[in-house]
């Protein structure tokens, strides 16, 4: 994935839906959500075991989320995310982004076969820093 593509997704990008956002604030999804949150993004969690985090209503499952989502932003295991690529595509998500460590390569033909970019074993906070420090 090109710098210039990861720019236009995250400049373009309004609503973030983070799978596996949790309310543990000591858990890495908690504190990107938050730095994503600080940087002006909506964040949606997506977490069957929460009913708010950050101040916004949890989802279930991505097909639950009432708004559009620019960006699917993935902290589960990677053997879940074919299953949450899926659902991304059948939503009319604009990407899917695995977090660091995830890798899963079904995951990434289903959200591309489905029109989807897709961003795998990277951090989306350390991105959008890289792209700040280029300003």
């Amino acid at each position: 994935m090109s710098k210039r593509t990861i720019k236009q997704i995250l400049g373009e990008a309004k609503t973030i839906a983070v799978v596996g956002l949790s309310s543990d604030p000591q858990r890495p999804s908690h504190g990107i959500a938050q730095a994503l949150q600080s940087r002006g993004y909506r964040v949606i969690p997506v977490n069957p075991r929460e009913t708010e985090v950050l101040g916004e209503k949890a989802y279930a499952t991505l097909k639950e989320v009432p708004v559009p989502v620019d960006i699917v932003n993935v902290f589960r295991r990677a053997d879940q995310t074919p299953a949450i690529a899926e659902e991304a595509v059948a939503i009319g998500a604009k990407a899917l982004w695995l977090q660091t460590g995830i890798v899963n390569e079904e995951a990434v033909q289903i959200a591309e076969s489905g029109g989807l970019d897709a961003i795998i074993d990277r951090c989306i906070m350390v991105e959008l820093s890289k792209l700040s420090n280029q300003r």
